[in-house]
């Protein structure tokens, strides 16, 4: 019994600590850095301790929270895709997080922010968000005299000349994020006053482009089953320019090494146009109490320590959230290419905040794969994926 007396305030400290149960989708390499600030976080006050567990990427985190929410045991803390997030916030499963936000870094960017908001209410912290690149083979535009592409039709040209018997100029991925990428980047939405946009003006002039392409030999097409295929053409020469987000180059040069130099561009955009705000956000799930949101917050905080932000740019190339780290990113941020990249930010906005989408977007997916793959004309396939869309309505 000596020794009761020396494990009391220990005992007294673990029962007063609120535990965070937190699921997670970074993967390498930025789930350093995540891992490192959960460490620091946990080791550094004692009011909380952030539980974390890896689940997979977006798409199978979102199955596995769904799952959990059934069952009636969601973790506290979820790292939600930015599509989801309305979705959560319209049934009630996400809490709202503006109580919780009083004298925030005055830095921060307004963009992120906005981002992990629905109908005005804060339901989302940003973590990671990134903006679209048009990935290029610096290689063989070298060799064909090619610049990169600024619109959309020297998109079309430069696939046009880099096709040849045994590559593809393109490759073109038949996912809702990519197609919204272009329709964005002509003026368009796929969703318009609530209801499903999918034969809009953009929507078809940006399926038609697709087609095109396709149907001339200069772009091979792939779905989402297929995606590592997407970036096999691409890394094996199979194919020298394709759409992604920022945060892809770093993960692949973290698994091998290029045969080539890569590199990348802004999306090419009319006036007036847009670029998908895309990523994903810290959401406190219904269930969790004050105490748990609080502590969401305080982790939230912490990883916006510049220096740490600086070392979550540069590993993963997500957009820095908060000017004071651009201090730490000058060299990073000076990089020609990477800092026109990173400066569409000025024209990016949320790639999804309507809760419908993540219900209608199947429809459009399947519609893509018809044209794209099966070579059902861009109309006609985008009408069914409407009419499909606007009857899980019940419009």
């Amino acid at each position: 019994m000596r020794g009761l007396p020396a494990l009391l305030p220990v005992l007294s400290l673990a029962l007063a600590q609120t535990v965070i149960p937190f699921w997670h989708t970074a993967g390498p390499p930025g789930d350093r850095v995540l891992e490192e600030a959960i460490r620091s976080f946990n080791a550094g006050q004692n009011a909380y301790r952030l539980e974390a567990r890896y689940v997979g990427d977006y798409r199978e985190a979102g199955v596995k929270l769904l799952a959990a929410l059934r069952s009636g045991r969601p973790p506290a803390l979820f790292h939600a895709e930015l599509s989801f997030l309305p979705r959560l916030a319209k049934e009630g499963l996400a809490l709202p997080l503006d109580a919780y936000l009083q004298d925030l870094p005055q830095d921060l960017y307004p963009a992120p922010l906005k981002a992990g908001q629905v109908g005005g209410r804060t339901y989302g912290l940003p973590l990671g968000v990134s903006v679209p690149a048009l990935y290029y083979n610096k290689d063989a535009f070298r060799a064909k005299g090619l610049k990169p592409p600024m619109t959309w039709a020297e998109v079309e040209r430069a696939a046009e000349a880099l096709t040849s018997r045994t590559a593809k100029g393109m490759v073109i991925a038949t996912d809702v994020w990519s197609f919204n990428a272009i329709v964005m980047s002509l003026g368009g939405s796929l969703v318009k006053d609530g209801l499903p946009a999918f034969t809009s003006k953009e929507a078809v002039e940006a399926l038609e482009m697709l087609y095109r392409m396709v149907q001339k030999g200069h772009a091979q097409a792939r779905n989402l089953a297929e995606a590592q295929f997407a970036v096999a053409d691409f890394l094996r020469t199979k194919a020298f320019m394709g759409i992604g987000p920022t945060t892809a180059l770093p993960v692949v040069l973290a698994q091998t090494a290029l045969p080539f130099q890569v590199g990348y561009a802004p999306l090419p955009r009319v006036p007036g146009g847009a670029v998908p705000l895309s990523g994903a956000v810290l959401v406190v799930l219904k269930g969790a109490g004050p105490e748990e949101a609080r502590g969401a917050v305080a982790f939230w905080r912490h990883f916006l320590e510049p220096k740490r932000q600086a070392d979550w740019v540069r590993t993963t190339w997500y957009l820095p959230l908060r000017r004071a780290a651009e201090a730490e990113l000058k060299d990073f941020l000076q990089e020609p290419e990477r800092r026109a990249v990173f400066a569409q930010v000025e024209a990016a906005r949320p790639w999804s905040q309507d809760p419908e989408l993540v219900v209608w977007y199947g429809y459009l997916e399947e519609a893509l794969e018809k044209s794209l793959k099966q070579g059902v004309k861009p109309r006609v396939a985008l009408e069914e994926a409407q009419k499909k869309a606007l009857a899980a309505e019940g419009r």
